[in-house]
């Protein structure tokens, strides 16, 4: 029995990056015989086992077989017969398939450490295509180290294209894309990821709404970059730039989702483009499982950024409305949120990238004195049910009023 760490351990240690977790793999041995050394056996589709100490994954070296389209439509093998060569080919990437043994030594028989020094991302073997699943993962690890300077390999673009046209992408089940979606979200470039998709086609297939928005117009005056696509991943990217939530990056990508579904005779304008966008992204998140905390910070943002950006012209009843869409007065965090994907939408623009965000001062001035209003106070009056609501909300609409012209 032998084992060697591999995968991402090795690719970061050789980056100079941290190594947050260590995965190995084991030759020689069985199942039977790591679980008798008080290994733990974990993995349902393949062999995979806990460390009994470190806790640490140990996975049988292992060979695949692609039996039918999709990602679970493989034959695995895994017994004392599998070499560590076999099992590397069976990886994504080169970067991904070196080994290092317990003295140091590495073994790279597919060139990542050539592919790292050259800052190249290239598929392993031919057996990339059997794993649809490996072109979000391409892209992913294409915005992961996009500002290192890796790139995609022209044969490694060519054969996603290939897989899209084959109609691989179509067989990617809906939990594996949000996955492989919320990880790119995190990366510090996650709008590569999304154009690494669009270069192969397989963001028309993925996320069509996504897709629909580039080629469609908008106002020059207001967004210089035009294009809508182009716009909205300038969006993401100055909500990843910032080290927002996933929940903010996730409504920064989507706010504008309507514009791909205007009809061409109105463009460049988009009226009721917000409501379309709601029906959209609550489409979407259905489709593929997005967890409800990303949809219902998406869905206020995609209503009323337009109104945000307005905040010097809003009257207090308005801005009311948006605080109680945004269940501010319970969850005050949301609307931190909320301010975080409309700033970002601002400087998603041409020319307007390190714009201030003075908006964001006027909600939260609102909501710190409309939340000052006690519903105690007011039932002391002698007031209960509908008119005990109604004149809470007039003492907000009158406090959100005289805090903001205080405070101009």
């Amino acid at each position: 029995m032998q084992t060697y760490l591999v995968g991402g351990a090795v690719r970061d240690r050789l980056l100079g990056l941290p190594v947050n977790e260590r995965d190995w793999v084991v030759i020689g041995a069985t199942g039977d015989e790591l679980e008798a050394l008080g290994y733990q056996c974990v993995g349902r589709s393949f062999p995979v086992y806990l460390h009994p100490e470190t806790q640490e994954e140990y996975a049988l070296a292992r060979t695949e077989k692609k039996t039918r389209p999709g990602y679970r439509g493989f034959e695995v093998r895994a017994d004392k017969e599998v070499t560590l060569e076999q099992d590397l080919a069976r990886r994504d990437l080169t970067i991904n398939a070196i080994a290092e043994t317990a003295d140091g030594q590495l073994i790279d028989p597919y060139g990542g450490r050539r592919d790292l020094e050259n800052r190249i991302l290239r598929h392993v073997s031919a057996a990339f295509r059997e794993d649809p699943v490996r072109i979000l993962r391409a892209a992913r690890f294409a915005a992961r180290f996009h500002e290192l300077g890796f790139q995609l390999a022209e044969e490694t673009l060519l054969l996603m294209r290939e897989m899209v046209a084959a109609g691989e992408v179509d067989a990617l089940i809906p939990e594996r894309v949000w996955k492989e979606t919320l990880s790119a979200l995190s990366e510090t470039r996650p709008d590569i990821f999304f154009h690494v998709l669009r270069k192969t086609g397989a963001l028309k297939v993925v996320y069509p709404e996504i897709d629909a928005l580039y080629g469609v117009p908008q106002p020059e005056r207001w967004h210089p970059e035009i294009d809508t696509g182009k716009h909205t991943l300038m969006v993401l990217l100055d909500a990843a730039r910032r080290d927002c939530s996933t929940e903010v990056r996730f409504a920064a990508l989507v706010h504008d989702l309507g514009k791909g579904t205007t009809p061409k005779d109105q463009w460049p304008r988009h009226i009721g483009h917000e409501q379309r966008s709601v029906k959209l992204i609550k489409k979407m998140c259905a489709r593929i499982g997005v967890p409800n905390r990303y949809r219902d910070l998406a869905v206020p943002v995609a209503c009323y950024h337009g109104i945000s950006h307005r905040a010097a012209e809003l009257r207090p009843q308005t801005i009311l409305k948006v605080l109680e869409a945004l269940d501010a007065f319970r969850r005050p965090q949301r609307l931190s949120e909320f301010l975080e994907a409309c700033k970002a939408d601002a400087r998603g623009r041409t020319g307007h990238e390190n714009d201030a965000y003075p908006q964001a001062k006027i909600f939260t001035t609102a909501l710190t004195a409309a939340g000052e209003v006690r519903a105690e106070d007011l039932a002391k009056q002698g007031l209960e049910g509908k008119a005990l609501g109604a004149a809470i909300r007039d003492s907000r609409i009158t406090a959100i009023d005289t805090a903001i012209k205080a405070s101009s």
